[in-house]
């Protein structure tokens, strides 16, 4: 095929993305030549690789603006996955309120608007312009959860405030992985929130493989129906207290994959890249 690609990561100091050698062993079986390349590296030419897809670019979170803003110029000069128009979207936790599915109930608070919310036993309130854990916070104190919410405005940022579910200590949270829309594998993921420590990246990803329920790969189909353009997608569930499954999150840009856990998975990437080209 002779098909040249960029695998898109960031500069990664710490080593976290343990994905780049399987998922490009997988790309070179069916053709095409990897390159981890940085986003953010101004000697890149773009132009040069027949696809972009963007993977690890952890660091976005802080730098949205910039990060976006990169994503249109590469896509103005070759093929881009996932989509800038898909980033731009998915890289603020607001698009939650626009899919109509269930999610986790969600209180919002954007700039200028004051700062309450209904008083739940556990709260957990974290920006919408996120990733992993990084500036949530899970607490049962009310007082400080306002504060943590005043704070996120006070800076700009729309907050979001959910209840704690207990439910991901028990049963977990379910990722369902999909490349090129299809179902490739489900995972069993460890809270992110529990009381020993927060997670601060994607990198650090543990689970176990799980197969998922019908209801649970009835919801995720009717949220990626909206999506029918994207190479990955990870669709994050937990179930309410009643046992009805709800939408955590919709990982379309920079999710982390667990292709070390499934077997299939890379070559399942694989061969949803080749399509897409």
């Amino acid at each position: 095929m002779g098909v040249s690609a960029a695998y898109v990561t960031w500069a990664d100091p710490d080593g976290f993305d343990d994905e780049k050698e399987p998922a490009l062993a997988a790309w070179a079986e069916v053709g095409i030549a990897g390159h981890v390349v940085r986003w953010d590296d101004p000697g890149v030419d773009w132009a040069a690789f027949d696809v972009v897809v963007v993977r690890s670019p952890w660091d976005y979170v802080i730098r949205r603006a910039e990060f976006l803003d990169w994503a249109h110029r590469v896509e103005s000069v070759t093929r881009l996955l996932n989509p800038a128009a898909v980033l731009e979207r998915n890289t603020d936790k607001v698009y939650l309120r626009d899919l109509g599915v269930p999610i986790v109930p969600t209180y919002w608070v954007a700039p200028g608007e004051a700062v309450d919310f209904p008083v739940l036993d556990e709260y957990v309130v974290k920006p919408t312009v996120s990733s992993g854990a990084r500036d949530t916070i899970r607490t049962g104190d009310r007082d400080k959860a306002l504060a943590h919410a005043a704070q996120l405005v006070a800076d700009g940022r729309t907050a979001m405030i959910q209840p704690y579910l207990d439910m991901v200590e028990t049963e977990g949270e379910t990722s369902l992985l999909y490349f090129g829309g299809r179902f490739s594998h489900a995972i069993r993921r460890n809270p992110m929130l529990a009381e020993s420590s927060l997670v601060l990246n994607e990198g650090n990803g543990r689970g176990e493989l799980r197969d998922p329920d019908p209801d649970q790969l009835a919801l995720a189909e009717r949220v990626l129906a909206e999506f029918p353009d994207v190479l990955y997608a990870r669709v994050d569930l937990v179930r309410l207290p009643d046992g009805s499954p709800v939408l955590i999150e919709l990982e379309l840009t920079e999710p982390y994959l667990f292709l070390r856990y499934a077997p299939d998975g890379p070559a399942n990437l694989a061969r949803a890249l080749v399509e897409a080209i």
